[in-house]
């Protein structure tokens, strides 16, 4: 009697299994994160939190509609991924916005809360982050949610810097530059998904919809992908 994972169709349905509970999980911790980055960063008064705090909401949703389409065709897939693009070009718009704010009112954050805060938000995504690296180039749906996790990183070393910077300048600057520079991270990763997202759009309607063989462990050395 043949073992039923050994059939294409079950190997991908443990994938899926795996991906549905990959996601659940970076997405409670994104956005438990979210709410505990955004009041400190309020607090603070903190333009790089607050930027960060809605990368870290922004990355909730984006899991969310991740689970929805872990699924579904290439296609929703692909949908998906262009709602998931918008989402990131609108929380980028969000963190430019906070950044004009803070040059109208200037304020001089308190350096500690960014420090405490910045530090606690790096282990939280390096979680997410060693989470879904094994997911990393399963599909547009997973690729698109790993980048999200690799920006965080990168963004919560800036907030980290910059509350150094703050500490050492006894100034508002730095923590506006990196406000900055996570807004402008937020607009690069949306023309990226939003980029991928139109090629595999083109693929659903040309009706290539090939299910990548990387995607899908093979269960003995002989056995072909296809």
């Amino acid at each position: 009697m043949s073992d039923c994972c050994s059939g294409k169709a079950c190997q991908l349905d443990a994938l899926r299994r795996r991906q549905t509970s990959t996601l659940k999980i970076v997405l409670l911790i994104n956005a438990a994160m979210f709410f505990a980055e955004f009041v400190a960063g309020l607090a603070a008064g903190s333009v790089a939190l607050v930027s960060d705090s809605l990368d870290m909401l922004g990355d909730a949703l984006v899991y969310g509609f991740s689970l929805y389409a872990v699924t579904e065709s290439l296609r929703t897939k692909a949908v998906a991924a262009r709602i998931k693009g918008l989402i990131m070009a609108a929380f980028a718009l969000a963190a430019f916005g906070q950044v004009v704010y803070r040059l109208l009112v200037p304020q001089v954050p308190a350096f500690e809360a960014m420090g405490t805060v910045g530090l606690l938000a790096l282990l939280a995504n390096g979680v997410c982050f060693a989470l879904l690296w094994s997911h990393r180039a399963d599909d547009i749906n997973m690729s698109s949610v790993w980048l999200c996790s690799r920006n965080d990183l990168m963004a919560n070393v800036a907030v980290i810097a910059a509350a150094g910077g703050v500490l050492l300048t006894h100034s508002g600057w730095p923590d506006m530059v990196v406000g900055i520079a996570i807004a402008a991270l937020f607009t690069r990763s949306a023309i990226t998904v939003l980029s991928q997202s139109r090629h595999e759009l083109r693929r659903a309607d040309a009706g290539d919809q090939p299910i990548p063989s990387t995607s899908i462990p093979s269960t003995s050395a002989g056995r072909s992908h296809e």
